[in-house]
């Protein structure tokens, strides 16, 4: 590793602590289909099959899921591709 990719890191690490955790909250919605979520939460948030099941089935019951946590910064690209995907989240 070099001293730059160090930096990086550090800096990294360093503004994952400063940065309070917020959540991509999912939405229910009448549109997409139990699969087209799934594959979606797989693609995006990196879910395990059963995990994305379990989501897909909250958000179907429930009317929302917390699906993925993390800093705002790693969350907004994530958020974004759900958004374009066709599905309806927010970051809360």
């Amino acid at each position: 590793m070099t001293k730059q990719q160090e930096e990086e890191l550090v800096d990294e690490l360093v503004s994952d602590l400063l940065e309070p955790n917020k959540s991509i909250i999912l939405h229910n919605d009448p549109v997409n289909t139990f699969d087209h979520v799934i594959r979606s939460l797989i693609s995006y948030c990196e879910h395990s099959p059963v995990q994305a099941e379990q989501c897909t089935l909250i958000v179907h019951y429930n009317g929302k899921c917390s699906v993925k946590t993390g800093t705002e910064t790693k969350l907004k690209p994530i958020c974004t591709a759900l958004l374009e995907a066709g599905l309806t989240a927010e970051i809360n």
